[in-house]
C-alpha cells in the first residue's frame, strides 16, 4: 500500500500538461492566460511567462491584456529560449504563440513530459481565416483547448474571426482597434479580408 501510494504521488507530481487559450482578437486570450496564471502564483507554484520579443504593443515585457490587466513576462526571441529559461518551474505560460517559430509545440511537448503546466495564449487564424503560425500543432497535442470568441462589431453575434481594416497584405501585423475588428463567420464572409 505504500508502495502505490508513492506511485501515485509521483505520477501526479509528474503529469505536466498543455492548455491552449485560443480566438480572435479581443476575445479574452491573454486576459484568460493571465487569470489561470495569477491562480497558480496563489497555489504558491513557480511560474515563468513568456512572449515575443517582436511584441511590443502594449509594453516592452510584461503581458498586457487589451483590458490592461499585466503581468510580468520574458521577451524571448525564439521558443528554445523557453525551453531553457523554463526548465526549472513548475507553470509555464506564453502569450501570442502565432507569433512564435514552428518549434513551439515540440518545446511545449518537453516541458509537459518534465512534469510542467504549459498554458498558452494566440490567435488560433490570421486576418484572412487561414490557420495562423505553430497553433493549429499546439492545438492538436494540448490536453485541453479553450476557444473564447469576442462580439461581432457588425452584428453583435460571437465572433471567431480577425477582420483587418486596414489594406496591408502582410500577415505579421501588430495592431489594435485601429487595424482590426472582431467579427462572425457570416459577417466575415460578407466582405473579402484585405488579402
Amino acid at each position: 500500500m505504500l508502495q502505490y501510494e508513492h506511485n501515485f504521488k509521483r505520477k501526479h507530481q509528474l503529469s505536466g500538461s498543455i492548455e491552449v487559450i485560443c480566438g480572435s482578437m479581443f476575445s479574452g486570450k491573454t486576459e484568460e492566460l493571465i487569470r489561470r496564471l495569477r491562480r497558480a502564483q496563489i497555489a504558491k507554484l513557480n511560474v515563468e511567462i513568456f512572449k515575443p520579443k517582436t511584441d511590443t504593443r502594449y509594453d516592452e515585457t510584461a503581458v498586457v491584456s487589451h483590458d490592461s490587466n499585466s503581468i510580468s513576462s520574458t521577451p524571448v526571441e525564439s521558443s528554445s529560449a523557453i525551453l531553457v529559461l523554463g526548465a526549472n518551474t513548475q507553470v509555464v505560460g506564453i502569450d501570442e504563440a502565432q507569433f512564435f517559430d514552428e518549434e513551439l509545440p515540440d518545446v511545449c511537448t518537453q516541458l509537459a513530459n518534465k512534469g510542467i503546466r504549459v498554458i498558452i495564449a494566440g490567435l488560433d487564424m490570421d486576418f484572412s481565416g487561414k490557420p495562423f503560425g505553430p497553433m493549429p500543432a499546439l492545438m492538436a497535442i494540448a490536453d485541453d483547448v479553450s476557444k473564447v470568441h469576442a462580439i461581432c462589431l457588425q452584428c453583435g453575434g460571437p465572433a471567431m474571426y480577425s477582420y483587418r481594416t486596414v489594406t496591408d497584405k502582410s500577415q505579421l501585423l501588430l495592431g489594435e482597434k485601429d487595424s482590426y475588428e472582431p467579427r462572425c463567420r457570416a459577417c466575415f464572409g460578407n466582405e473579402t479580408p484585405n488579402k
